[in-house]
């Protein structure tokens, strides 16, 4: 098996054509002969380069718009070839096809072609067909051919070829071989997702997920768990898309606190200043205010022993005041849509804190698909968009709840889609005063929340539970009334729930004895 493979001859067919010119400069500057294609060619020859249009290899025009340029056996035979194989060469010399050493390609722009909202016309035209089909031959015989298609391997090609007198080596071949084949892979899941969502197809036959990898992490969920992040193209605000302005690499764990945080954060989109504090992917304080320092405090307020340390999401411009608030306790990341400069300014001295800053809310009412791995296959479901408004909720207890328990409700149950089941939100005046959350029995989950209202009350001073006067959402029904029975005991006046269990009637009729208000919302949010 050959190790050191002098490149000769390249044919080069790029859409992007970032670092285009310099690559192009760097393969002549070696003897390489280039080959290329349409706007390529044109582009290199603009630029003084020598170079050979496809058409004179294969003998055929581009034809068809484009469609048909590279499928063609002097193409694919130089690629494919096997140079050590006598047969192969025989075949090569006879029908007049020349070997090609590299192959540079990246494909047409289909996503981003998605991204901005074309047509289905445009849209099945940006499907690479001969780019594939060269990338995936290329790569079969990479112990003869490198195959490049990320303009960010162009560096590394170049310094291969410097430290080989113009050649690359086996590994090297065989890393862009595994890269490429995962481009093609992650192209066609691309294609594929896309049009199920054309012809409204839920559960196709095969489904794939893609992603490119965004950072190689120092461990998992647990220091024995080697981890990476990847991104899949979609561009929703998030940790993914965001700048970070300061702090060491996020870790796993913050990654999927910081998301969690920021899809809470996103449901109070365009309405009051807002703040959630997550830990362990659950939600220990959220609040809206009429400041953003004021949302936050309300959110501590909640649960000061498990904020130390958690993520802060905000719905606003991170300002200077808010951020001095923060910085009180140690806190592993920040998110927000934005951040001014004098609240950098406030970070910059806790060099350990995290701030990131995303341009925008994601759409928590956007469709999108999430999965989750199980021995032997995996998961797929919609994304949850689920919400209610007002009108959809149903009185079902002879009180009905007033305007301010309403109001109440409404920001319990939406926090409750964030929380992991069992779940069970005590609100107060438009903040969390306790949070159950993952417990196996929804009447645990119940306890719990109360007890840390408890708690905190006696931190804080305060003469009475913080629950006393609050209202309570649970993400799903309760199956007995026990659980009812403790949220009125701890001092709740109005409930939040979907309805729904065989033993409705009894959590009504315990309801209607203590004279709360209770709504259905016909939908609940389990969180696992």
């Amino acid at each position: 098996m050959p190790n050191l493979v002098p490149i000769g001859r390249a044919l080069i067919s790029v859409s992007d054509k970032t670092g285009l010119l310099d690559l192009a400069r760097a393969l002549a500057g070696y003897g390489v002969e280039l080959i290329s294609t349409g706007g390529t060619s044109g582009m290199l020859r603009a630029a003084g380069l020598a170079v050979r249009d496809v058409s004179d290899v294969t003998g055929f025009p581009e034809m068809m718009d484009g469609r048909v340029k590279t499928l063609h056996p002097n193409v694919h035979g130089g690629l494919l070839a096997l140079r050590d194989d006598d047969e192969h060469l025989v075949a090569m010399a006879a029908h007049g096809i020349e070997p090609i050493d590299l192959l540079v390609v990246n494909l047409y722009p289909f996503e981003e072609t998605v991204a901005k909202g074309a047509d289905h016309a445009t849209c099945i035209e940006n499907i690479d067909i001969g780019g594939p089909a060269m990338i995936r031959a290329a790569a079969k015989n990479h112990r003869f051919v490198t195959v490049v298609t990320d303009p960010m391997d162009y560096d590394c090609l170049l310094a291969t070829l410097k430290a080989n007198d113009g050649a690359t080596t086996m590994a090297y071949r065989q890393k862009l071989a595994l890269t490429a084949y995962a481009k093609t892979a992650a192209y066609d899941t691309a294609v594929s997702t896309w049009l199920a969502g054309e012809i409204k197809e839920p559960a196709p036959r095969y489904r794939s997920f893609a992603g490119k990898l965004a950072q190689t992490l120092r461990y998992g969920e647990n220091p024995h768990q080697a981890a990476a992040f990847y991104v899949d193209g979609s561009r929703r605000p998030g940790v993914a898309t965001a700048r970070q302005w300061q702090g060491k690499e996020l870790s796993y764990n913050n990654i999927n606190d910081t998301d969690a945080a920021f899809e809470l954060v996103a449901e109070f989109a365009g309405g009051a200043p807002a703040c959630a504090i997550i830990k362990h992917a659950n939600p220990c304080g959220v609040a809206t205010a009429a400041t953003l320092t004021e949302a936050y405090v309300r959110a501590y307020q909640c649960d000061q022993t498990s904020a130390f340390g958690g993520i802060v999401a905000l719905n606003q411009v991170l300002d200077a005041t808010t951020a001095e608030e923060i910085v009180k306790i140690f806190t592993e990341v920040v998110i927000a849509p934005d951040a001014t400069d004098e609240a950098r300014a406030v970070f910059a001295a806790k060099k350990n804190l995290r701030l990131l800053t995303t341009g925008a809310l994601p759409n928590p009412k956007a469709k999108g698909l999430a999965f989750k791995q199980v021995a032997g296959g995996f998961l797929v479901q919609d994304r949850d968009a689920g919400h209610v408004v007002a009108s959809d909720l149903k009185v079902v207890t002879k009180r009905k709840p007033t305007d301010k328990e309403l109001a109440d409700l409404m920001f319990a149950w939406t926090v409750a889609k964030h929380v992991k089941s069992n779940a069970i939100i005590y609100v107060k005046d438009g903040a969390t005063v306790g949070v159950g959350a993952g417990q196996m029995s929804r009447v645990d989950s119940t306890r719990i929340a109360a007890r840390k209202a408890q708690d905190m009350a006696e931190a804080l001073g305060l003469a009475g539970p913080l629950t006393k006067g609050s209202v309570v959402a649970s993400d799903a029904f309760f199956p007995f009334a026990d659980g009812l029975i403790t949220a009125a005991e701890a001092g709740a006046t109005a409930i939040i729930q979907p309805g729904g269990s065989m033993r409705d009637d009894e959590v009504i009729a315990a309801a209607d004895e203590r004279g709360l208000a209770m709504v259905f919302t016909g939908q609940r949010h389990f969180r696992h």
